[in-house]
């Protein structure tokens, strides 16, 4: 069976549990294969945030690969994946995503999965946003990627933060068709 491919990246927003729900929610699940790539920064929000090792983090992903690694797979439009989620995403990738600044291996990877016109999901996390943030996500959203800030839906009535994250990753990873029941319940109308 040929797995899908999904590129998890995480900078230093703050916000990596989103990643590291991803990675823990696709882990399990035989027809994906998640390649992560973290900033230096993400592995001290890492730390800081979830109290969480590299090791401990890289032991969730398929396959990782370092962010300075541009000659890694995820690099070529020739590897095929059904696309990228940058989750954390923080306005400096955002900025280097939305002009085309390739300086590392998550920018980079992201360059390619526009060009090659697959999915691209970024989960910005910064308040309040400045013109150029909005500027920023207008211009990836021009280019096909999905700006998909994690807010959490209150109609749901959540009763726990991790209850809130979940929903946010289920929602995401529907975007990729990942099996996420359990994880959110689709709006039906009142």
């Amino acid at each position: 069976m040929q797995k899908k491919r999904l590129i998890i990246a995480m900078t230093g927003a703050t916000g990596a549990v989103y990643g590291v729900r991803m990675l823990q929610h696709l882990q399990p699940q035989p027809e994906w294969e998640t390649h992560l790539v973290i900033s230096d920064a993400g592995i001290v929000n890492l730390k800081h945030e979830l109290d969480m090792k590299r090791a401990d983090l890289y032991r969730l992903a398929d396959v990782t690969h370092g962010i300075g690694d541009i000659a890694a797979s995820i690099a070529s439009g020739g590897f095929k994946t059904e696309g990228m989620i940058i989750a954390p995403c923080s306005m400096k990738t955002l900025a280097a995503v939305a002009h085309g600044f390739g300086d590392n291996l998550i920018s980079r990877s992201a360059d390619v999965v526009l060009k090659e016109r697959r999915r691209l999901v970024i989960m910005p996390r910064e308040t309040p946003l400045n013109l150029m943030h909005i500027r920023n996500m207008a211009t990836v959203t021009e280019m096909g990627g999905i700006m998909f800030p994690p807010m959490p839906a209150f109609y749901s009535k959540s009763d726990s933060l991790s209850a809130m994250v979940d929903e946010t990753v289920g929602r995401v990873l529907d975007l990729f068709g990942a099996n996420v029941e359990g994880l959110y319940t689709p709006w039906e109308g009142l």
